[in-house]
């Protein structure tokens, strides 16, 4: 089976949040798509090991925050790649509270739904969540983040527990001075740099500042090893 070709298939990025009392919680989604127009239902796919997935399971309450294009990579690892059991993911950001109690992030987003679980469909590693839409509304009219948009051009790396994770041989990858982070899989690549932290193209590794850490994850500079 050439595993490759799911790569091609489009998906968006989003946040996706839940309530358990007074704690809340979110992650990243790719997994997610509109299915019924009448009535407004949308189906998402959360990894059962994650604690969105336990708070969605309880409450059955949901919301959804659409990422623009202009979303740091930093705030996709902060949802992504960190764990609301340790963290809050939503202190210091920009968000409001929805109705239904779940929070959405205000700023970096096209828009967002709010909703509650309907139905649900076990498909082994994940849970598939049918929402129903009870209210949306719209940001700013600008273009939505692509799931292709954050590796292509934000070069994100994608968590191990994401339904489109696919391990990747990194002997696979061109032989040059590109450096990869060992907590999240993002690759650092001087040709390109780190224009969103005020690292330009051309800067070599070795000459990153001591205090540089993974966009992705937050990883520091000593977490990151040579792509042979």
């Amino acid at each position: 089976m050439e595993v490759k070709v799911f790569h091609k298939i489009g998906y968006g990025v989003y946040l996706v949040s839940s309530v358990s009392g007074e704690q809340v919680n979110g992650q990243t989604a790719n997994a997610l798509m509109q299915v019924t127009s009448e009535p407004q239902q949308i189906a998402i796919g959360i990894n059962k090991n994650n604690l969105t997935h336990q708070f969605v399971k309880a409450s059955r309450r949901v919301a959804v925050t659409i990422l623009a294009q202009d979303a740091p990579v930093s705030l996709i690892g902060r949802f992504g790649f960190k764990s609301g059991r340790e963290i809050d993911k939503f202190e210091g950001i920009n968000h409001r509270i929805c109705q239904n109690g779940c929070p959405v992030v205000v700023e970096h987003s096209v828009g967002y739904l709010e909703g509650k679980v309907v139905e649900e469909l076990d498909v082994g590693t994940h849970t598939v969540f049918i929402v129903g839409v009870e209210d949306a509304k719209m940001l700013r009219d600008v273009e939505p983040m692509t799931y292709a948009y954050y590796h292509q051009v934000k070069r994100g790396t994608t968590p191990k527990t994401a339904p489109t994770y696919i391990e990747e041989n990194t002997q696979e990858r061109e032989k040059s001075e590109k450096y990869q982070c060992t907590d999240c899989g993002y690759i650092y690549d001087p040709d390109q740099g780190d224009p969103e932290n005020g690292i330009p193209a051309g800067t070599p590794f070795a000459e990153l500042p001591d205090d540089w850490v993974c966009p992705v994850c937050g990883a520091p500079k000593s977490e990151f090893v040579r792509v042979k």
